[in-house]
């Protein structure tokens, strides 16, 4: 029988961190890949770089730090010559003042006054007496690990406003995953330490760097690496279809191959046979396509996604302030969080007498800030950006806006469930389609973690099996604030790289 037209052993969904990670593997590996991307011009997905008149954007900030050495060893592979290493810096913006993050605790202290930092222990000291019993929500979580006080200061306000949900509708999984490990014991003694500087060690006379510290990062941002994997992808004979969106796929059981059509951006179909499928795409997406519909559509249709755009500002000043981003958890403002691409690197921006920075807004698509014009969007964030008393309004030249949507799995109260149902009725029903990635896993996993999910896919696509369950990366990580950068060998990461199901 002849080969199908268009016809590759592996189809991809996505050109993100996890797609791109599988497509440049199995490149490697002498398998014939197609990858299907959405967007017109970039890949990368949420990591990519934007560009706008020589400035460039990191769509959310995305430092290179991993404990596998092996995501370290892939991102040294990919791009050898291109990343430079730079200082960490961020703040929290509440009340007016500015708190350093991690904390230092005189500053803390001066900063909150000592009436407010008293009721903050005693609330600590209550949550640790009397804790809540049943945790089901993030608040709950929140409040036995630190007390209400610190809660409704340093909690309650940016997470709602990164959310747009109740802190007591979200899901206890979702500060599990991303506070876990953090104690406000340790962080106070920390906080002294670093207050006094007594957290040096000697080194040559020099302070031992950590990831607190200092990250790597490619000199023009993020989309480097992941244009640097498409290339290698190509130039290694495989194919990287830009502008073309997923539009349905098709299991035939007759010949165990799959047939997967996506819509051109001139609205042509073009149609992919493969005897894989590997999916980044958000689960609800992917299930909406997937022919016939699975019987767990419910389910997916259940699950739930927040938007957020960036509204980037070119500002007549040297420089404005040294962070990488600040946190605003101030409530008489809709920004959440300012990038400086400056400090991120010198690189992204190029004019010296311009500075320039991204205000994150976080919203639904659809909504009042997602559907106004991008002027309107330029002047709130040039009103906000002085309010903040970061610069004056008159010092703005210019601006642009860059919408992302999808940028964060929703952690409400039915996900897990939801995800559950889904991924059961695709793996039983579908061996050769895999998920891999952030939104293709419906997880909020970091850039590092949603490589591991592709290049473990990859491994099991060699095995003709499911050698590595992929769900295990992340399950129970610690997030990334401390620790050396790729300390974890290969295969030995408990936190990355779960164990083989069976022997092989």
């Amino acid at each position: 029988m002849p080969a199908p037209k268009n016809a590759v052993d592996v189809a991809i969904i996505g050109a993100g961190p996890a797609g791109l990670t599988a497509g440049y593997l199995l490149t490697k590996a002498g398998y014939s890949v197609t990858i299907l991307e959405k967007d017109p011009v970039y890949v990368g997905g949420i990591s990519r770089t934007v560009e706008h008149e020589g400035f460039r954007f990191d769509i959310g900030g995305h430092r290179f730090f991993s404990k596998s050495k092996e995501v370290v060893d892939l991102w040294n592979e990919i791009l050898p010559n291109d990343f430079i290493e730079r200082p960490r810096m961020s703040r929290i913006f509440y009340g007016g003042k500015f708190y350093s993050y991690p904390l230092r605790a005189f500053e803390a202290l001066m900063n909150l006054g000592i009436f407010t930092s008293t009721l903050c222990m005693l609330s600590y000291a209550k949550a640790k007496a009397f804790p809540r019993k049943e945790v089901k929500s993030f608040e709950d979580w929140v409040v036995n690990q630190f007390g209400h006080k610190l809660y409704s200061i340093f909690f309650k306000t940016y997470t709602e406003k990164v959310w747009g949900m109740p802190c007591d509708e979200m899901s206890a999984d979702w500060a599990a995953q991303r506070i876990k490990g953090l104690s406000l014991g340790k962080a106070v003694i920390d906080g002294l330490k670093r207050s006094l500087g007594l957290n040096k060690k000697p080194n040559d006379g020099m302070e031992t760097k950590t990831l607190l510290e200092t990250f790597r990062y490619p000199r023009k941002g993020p989309g480097m690496m992941w244009e640097a994997a498409r290339d290698r992808m190509v130039e290694g004979g495989n194919i990287v279809l830009m502008d073309h969106a997923l539009k349905a796929m098709r299991f035939d059981e007759a010949t165990g191959r799959w047939n997967v059509q996506a819509t051109r951006g001139d609205g042509e179909i073009v149609t992919v046979n493969a005897a894989h499928v590997i999916s980044s795409a958000p689960m609800r997406e992917l299930a909406s396509r997937v022919q016939p519909m699975p019987a767990s559509i419910p389910a997916a249709m259940d699950l739930h996604y927040r938007d957020f755009l960036t509204v980037a500002l070119m500002i007549r000043s040297e420089d404005l302030f040294p962070d990488n981003w600040i946190y605003i958890h101030e409530q008489g403002v809709k920004v959440g969080r300012v990038q400086n691409f400056r400090s991120w690197s010198p690189e992204m921006v190029p004019d010296e007498s311009i500075a320039c920075v991204g205000l994150e807004y976080f919203c639904f698509e659809g909504d009042g800030l997602w559907s106004m014009a991008d002027d309107e969007l330029i002047a709130l964030a040039t009103r906000e950006l002085a309010m903040l008393g970061l610069c004056s309004a008159e010092q703005v030249v210019g601006g642009a806006v860059v919408r992302q949507e999808k940028a964060y799995p929703v952690y409400d109260g039915s996900y897990r469930d939801n995800v559950d149902v889904l991924r059961r009725e695709l793996e039983a029903r579908y061996p050769t389609l895999h998920l891999v990635g952030r939104n293709g896993m419906h997880r909020y996993n970091n850039q590092d973690h949603a490589m591991m999910t592709a290049m473990l896919t990859v491994r099991n696509i060699e095995a003709g099996e499911r050698v590595y369950d992929v769900w295990n990366v992340n399950e129970d990580a610690e997030y990334h604030e401390s620790g050396t950068e790729g300390e974890q060998a290969a295969l030995a990461s408990e936190r990355q790289v779960p164990g083989r199901l069976r022997a092989a």
